[in-house]
């Protein structure tokens, strides 16, 4: 077996764990207050649908793999690997400093820069069109919470919040393995050079839930505890308003950040109940780690993957 594609395999697999630890927290944190759906079942729910959907569609996956750069040109496996890298590396920074991010930010950053930087043809209008949906998710996930909250709070009156918090977990879940979770996969499909089967998928998702289950403690608390002084009802809303943002993205192929949709669905829950549930200075601060982290990741991995390609060639 190649060399780059045992390189590549290895931080497949790493960047899958990651992705469960980044992401597999904030995804439970919106519910944390019902005990409706437990943390267990919630992975094990997560990881169920990140084996499954993505036999059903991958078109997110094959945007990270082909239409950002043509990460199935020669070099693609190695531009790849210093992409992955230089992303995790600028969302740990950054993380290291009080500035949690976003994970999918970091990924486009680093494959545009790295394909750049590797001379692979890169797509500007795609890169463009990616960031545009980027940008989008959040305001959609925040506009569709401050119309759902009302309606949500008519229809649980009787009492069937932890009912309808059950079906928007679900809808959580289908739109991050329609979506953001096919990131780790896209890296697999690099690697190995082939369509997903059910050996690639489940391998993905099983990594995902292990990250997701070292990382439930602590992972979320400023999506949870942070953004909004939250009620369940906020949650839920939140599952349902984000969830359906990530859906209509992942329908255009477009990969988005269910963590900005989440924190965006959670600030239009709380807004409907006055601006002063939101702890808007928290917004802030996730506001601009977002903005840093796909230049950085990008400057970082063009600047690596120039420098690798020089010292190999």
């Amino acid at each position: 077996m190649p060399l780059d594609v045992v390189i590549l395999g290895l931080v497949a697999g790493l960047f899958a764990i990651v992705s469960g630890l980044n992401d597999g927290g904030a995804l439970l944190a919106t519910g944390l207050k019902l005990p409706t759906v437990r943390p267990a079942v919630g992975i094990l729910t997560l990881v169920a649908m990140l084996a499954l959907i993505p036999l059903l569609t991958h078109q997110v996956a094959l945007t990270f793999v082909t239409r950002l750069a043509t990460f199935n040109a020669p070099g693609g496996r190695n531009a790849t690997t210093v992409a992955v890298i230089c992303s995790l590396a600028v969302v740990l920074a950054l993380s290291a400093r009080g500035l949690p991010t976003s994970l999918t930010l970091a990924v486009v950053g680093g494959l545009t820069g790295a394909g750049l930087g590797w001379g692979l043809p890169v797509s500007a209008g795609s890169v463009l069109l990616v960031l545009l949906f980027g940008i989008l998710a959040p305001v959609a996930g925040g506009v569709a919470a401050w119309l759902v909250t009302p309606l949500l709070q008519r229809l649980a009156q009787t009492g069937g919040l932890p009912r309808w918090h059950r079906a928007g977990f679900l809808v959580q879940c289908v739109a991050y393995a329609a979506n953001d979770g096919q990131k780790a996969l896209a890296v697999f499909i690099i690697a190995l050079g082939t369509a997903p089967g059910p050996g690639t998928t489940t391998l993905t998702a099983v990594l995902f839930g292990l990250g997701a289950m070292y990382g439930l403690p602590k992972a979320g608390r400023l999506l949870s505890r942070e953004i909004i002084v939250s009620r369940p009802l906020h949650g839920v809303a939140a599952e349902f308003a984000a969830g359906g943002a990530v859906l209509a993205s992942a329908a255009a192929g477009m990969p988005v950040s269910m963590t900005q949709a989440v924190a965006g669905a959670l600030i239009g829950a709380g807004v409907t109940q006055g601006g002063g549930r939101v702890r808007w200075y928290a917004a802030v601060k996730i506001a601009t780690a977002w903005l840093l982290t796909l230049p950085a990741s990008a400057l970082l991995a063009a600047l690596t993957a120039w420098i690798v390609k020089a010292a190999v060639s």
